[in-house]
């Protein structure tokens, strides 16, 4: 392979990185943590003291463990606990 080649593989390779990394940013951008609404298990992260993250949650709809939703539809979740989906940890 000769270095010209090589070094333009590599520069491919970086930009396939970059875009690849940009598209994840816009896909998180359209989303954001609203804690309250995942099923015990089911959390994305988050879950308080003496768990570690994603699938920690121990109950169903526990306020300080988050899903990521779509951006701007957590606060209108309700969930059958009586609460609606929030932005910040609910204290329960």
């Amino acid at each position: 392979m000769s270095p010209k080649f090589a070094a333009a593989l590599a520069t491919a390779i970086s930009l396939a990185g970059v875009t690849a990394h940009a598209d994840d940013m816009k896909k998180d951008a359209e989303m954001e943590k609203c804690y309250g609404v995942a099923l015990a298990g089911q959390n994305d992260c988050a879950a308080g003291p003496g768990t570690t993250c994603a699938g920690t949650s121990t109950k169903d709809y526990q306020g300080n463990a988050w899903k990521l939703v779509p951006a701007g539809t957590c606060a209108e979740m309700e969930t059958p606990a009586g609460h609606n989906g929030s932005l910040e940890p609910i204290e329960m």
